[in-house]
């Protein structure tokens, strides 16, 4: 098992599932998405995003002393409090797209949220491989949605800073999860069930958010 396997594997359980394929999401960079797709997007997303420093956390308990642990702390801890807590930079973004306070999430978003919470029970390798399904595609999607916030919604700064903080610090970050992985010596395959489950669970969670959009919800 070297470090190209694991890479390897996440790649293969993301063919087909990119996100910045996704209808959704090429919507957004074109433009096409109305304020009340954004706002209802952002009601949904904020549920995940909260569930995130608790998948982190229950990764982390689940790792013994060493390097894996050590890696998720940090992002556990940028997760909380980088430049400021991730959750509350997340509302620039969710009030200036007038999104609700109160929005139950829905059966995509309560999936999502399970598939990450089934993984982080099962073992830290397959906790690890769910949020990286993700996280190695954050940079590129963060940036994207960053610039099409500017360019197609005149959105200011303190509205876009979730994502451009994401798309700064993911780049950056970016190995951090197969450094995790490889100092574990997880099996491939074993990552690879893991994102894949997660890359299927994203995929509906946008899927979703078509449905609606058509349906005019």
């Amino acid at each position: 098992m070297t470090d190209n396997d694991l890479r390897e594997a996440l790649e293969v359980a993301l063919v087909g599932r990119r996100l910045l394929t996704h209808p959704f999401y090429q919507r957004w960079e074109a433009g096409e998405l109305t304020i009340e797709e954004l706002g209802a997007y952002a009601e949904q997303y904020r549920h995940v995003e909260a569930f995130l420093p608790e998948a982190l956390e229950g990764v982390v308990l689940a790792l013994p002393e060493g390097n894996a642990r050590k890696l998720v702390e940090e992002n556990l801890a940028d997760e909380r409090g980088h430049p400021a807590p991730h959750v509350e930079m997340f509302e620039g973004f969710a009030d200036a797209v007038h999104a609700g306070r109160d929005a139950y999430p829905t059966m995509a978003t309560l999936h999502l949220i399970e598939t990450y919470a089934s993984a982080v029970e099962t073992n830290a390798v397959a906790g690890i491989a769910a949020i990286a399904a993700y996280e190695v595609q954050a940079a590129e999607i963060a940036t994207t949605k960053a610039l099409g916030l500017r360019k197609h919604y005149g959105l200011d700064e303190s509205a876009t800073e979730f994502w451009d903080v994401h798309g700064e610090m993911e780049m950056h970050h970016a190995s951090w999860s197969i450094d995790a992985l490889s100092s574990l010596a997880a099996d491939p395959s074993d990552v690879y069930g893991a994102a894949r489950a997660s890359a299927d669970a994203w995929w509906a969670f946008l899927d979703e958010r078509e449905v609606f959009a058509k349906a005019g919800v």
